[in-house]
């Protein structure tokens, strides 16, 4: 049984690195162990935060908190919900779709960047991140950034570690901002697009000044697995607008008047929206208990659709879109054809595919992420030098 190690402090993990340095020890990283089906190679421990636990600071009026890293989401959304608040990029739940079990952790959140629908417009976890506390593979304490959204110090220090997935450093507590909670939101939905026609919907609908906070396109193959069919028959197209009560009537009758031209337009209230956008944000569709290969693929929103259209000429694969298109999450039926998708996705002008689900033999036979240019690799390995030198945290981000 993989060993696991969670320090209760800071000094603690200092303590435990230190030791990994003179014994040429390795780590795993990790939070709740929701976001990965991946175990940790032979002779590797896991160095988890989960003992660091704790809202740390929190001013509502500056719309900022800091909180350690293994601090369980759901506390961290309880605490801003009593002031209104909430956290801007939507973290999304990968437990559905992966069947891992445990409690995302705010530090996990924001060591796999992890973004919702709402990441197209108000940027992704990262954007949000104001500092961080982190040990190094020297077992250094190190502190970027500041508390305050006009304290800039470290900043690029600070985006670095977000989305390193562990494999820079011991992430221990993280100050980030936050955003008021809408007055109410609505979803315009377009009916029976196809996947062409859903791409110029969201195009015309983000060019309008109706302030669109996510735009998402769900075949027909998927749309009866999401919101407990209040989604109307056939391929649904969906607009979220959200804001104060008044202004989101005004923008949602002009949206719905623009969406006319492409097809059949209905609504879904406050309750329904809500619902809908959190089963876009979570992969509700493939949160069906099997080890199908699923991917989520990051790409410009046009070049989304181009992709599954190519994909369907030589694989079984079912799909939806978020981000305006520009995000897919993909499931193949059998093989993950990691080689067959990263060739189409460098034709349709490139992006980056990340394989989170496969049977146990196929995940360990495909490189999870996206390949480096030679030259953005040979940078990631003089970061990773500076960071970790002897190479004590070990992550599939680095292979």
């Amino acid at each position: 049984m993989t060993p696991i190690h969670e320090p209760l402090s800071e000094d603690g993990a200092v303590r435990l690195i230190q030791v990994a340095a003179l014994t040429r020890s390795k780590f795993v990283v990790r939070g709740g162990g929701t976001r990965s089906l991946h175990a940790a190679p032979d002779g590797v421990d896991v160095l988890s935060a989960r003992g660091l636990n704790g809202i740390v600071a929190y001013n509502p009026a500056e719309m900022t908190m800091t909180a350690r890293a293994g601090t369980p989401l759901d506390v961290i959304e309880a605490a801003l919900a009593e002031k209104r608040q909430m956290l801007a990029f939507e973290p999304n739940d990968l437990r559905g779709v992966l069947g891992t079990s445990g409690i995302p952790t705010i530090g996990g959140v924001f060591a796999s960047n992890a973004s919702g629908p709402r990441r197209f417009v108000a940027g992704a976890a990262r954007d949000s991140l104001l500092g961080v506390r982190f040990v190094n593979g020297k077992g250094e304490i190190v502190k970027a950034g500041g508390r305050v959204m006009k304290n800039v110090t470290g900043l690029d220090l600070v985006k670095l570690l977000a989305g390193s997935h562990g494999a820079l450093a011991f992430l221990t507590e993280v100050t980030f901002r936050l955003l008021p909670v809408p007055e109410t939101s609505v979803t315009i939905v377009i009916s029976d697009l196809n996947d062409a026609e859903a791409a110029a919907a969201m195009a015309t609908a983000m060019s309008l000044t109706v302030e669109v906070s996510g735009a998402a396109h769900l075949p027909e193959s998927v749309r009866g697995r999401f919101a407990g069919g209040v989604l109307p028959e056939g391929a649904a197209t969906v607009l979220r607008l959200e804001g104060l009560a008044a202004s989101v009537a005004v923008r949602a009758e002009k949206l719905a008047a623009a969406m006319a031209r492409f097809g059949a337009v209905s609504r879904l209230e406050a309750e329904g929206t809500r619902r809908l956008w959190r089963e876009i944000r979570d992969g509700a569709p493939y949160a069906d208990g099997t080890p199908r290969p699923l991917w989520r693929v990051s790409t410009a929103p046009v070049a989304g659709q181009q992709l599954v259209a190519a994909l369907r000429l030589e694989a079984g694969v079912d799909a939806f879109y978020d981000w305006q298109g520009g995000l897919v999450w993909l499931r193949m039926e059998a093989d993950p054809e990691a080689a067959l998708l990263r060739r189409y996705l460098k034709a349709v002008g490139g992006g980056h595919a990340t394989l989170l689900r496969a049977r146990p033999e196929m995940l360990a036979a495909t490189q999870a992420f996206q390949p480096q240019t030679e030259p953005v690799a040979a940078l990631q390995a003089r970061v990773k030098a500076s960071f970790d030198p002897e190479g004590l945290f070990v992550s599939r981000m680095m292979e």
